[in-house]
């Protein structure tokens, strides 16, 4: 007997974005992981360099999300190109962990911390979802980067 665990044997859940104090700036990366679910939540992300692609070629892409940790130079060189062929906006993180864990591949257990976390190089953002105050911060550092 043979078994098969696929991606889709990850479950998609919500993890808590840690706000900041009212008056207080957010900083990138908080605004970036409520982009991401917002995102999610709306069916707008496209999960590791296949869909990614495919979203970017068919020039539907907003921003394309890239973990710096990823040991496949080959894998970070197509997806510069991509986003610098088809003008999309490229945000670097720096753990494939932390970026699973906003894009949801991750279980969450009772005290709400996220366990057993699938590692993703790349994210790909088809449709914000709604407007944010994280958005409008992320989209000032695409510009100011």
């Amino acid at each position: 007997m043979a078994f098969c665990f696929c991606r889709e044997d990850v479950a998609v859940v919500e993890t808590p974005v840690p706000a900041p104090a009212p008056g207080e700036p957010m900083d990138t990366m908080t605004a970036l992981q409520m982009v991401l679910r917002k995102s999610r939540a709306h069916g707008g992300l496209a999960k590791g360099l296949h869909e990614g692609a495919k979203v970017i070629e068919k020039h539907t892409a907003q921003l394309c999300v890239l973990a710096e940790d990823c040991d496949q130079p080959d894998y970070v060189k197509l997806v510069k190109a991509l986003c610098a062929d088809h003008n999309v906006s490229l945000i670097t993180v720096p753990s494939a962990k932390t970026l699973g864990e906003w894009a949801g591949l991750c279980k969450i257990d009772s005290e709400g911390k996220a366990r057993k976390v699938v590692g993703c190089s790349c994210l790909v953002v088809k449709d914000y979802g709604e407007e944010t105050e994280g958005l409008h911060i992320v989209q000032e550092y695409v510009k100011s980067n």
